[in-house]
């Protein structure tokens, strides 16, 4: 085991531990956990692991409410005699 790797996993394992409300004799887990996240990023492509994939459906899910047709929107005038 590399020093990066276990300096990584060190650091994972304490930030699990510490959002589990810091048990104690839990410390296997933690550790077991980290080095699962640790390797798991590591043996993904250094290319797709910071990007989020795209939704199939163009600007579905941006975050942005949806713009609407103004003419769409308004009640057509009738023409009345």
């Amino acid at each position: 085991m590399t020093e990066d790797r276990q300096e990584r996993i060190r650091q994972r394992a304490h930030a699990i531990w510490e959002q589990a409300g810091r048990p104690d004799g839990a410390h296997q887990q933690h550790w077991d956990q980290a080095t699962a996240e640790i390797d798991g990023e590591d043996s993904q492509p250094k290319g797709r692991a910071a990007r989020p994939k795209k939704s199939a459906v163009p600007n579905a899910n941006d975050g942005k409410p949806q713009k609407t047709d103004s003419k769409a929107a308004r009640p057509r005038k009738t023409l009345t005699d």
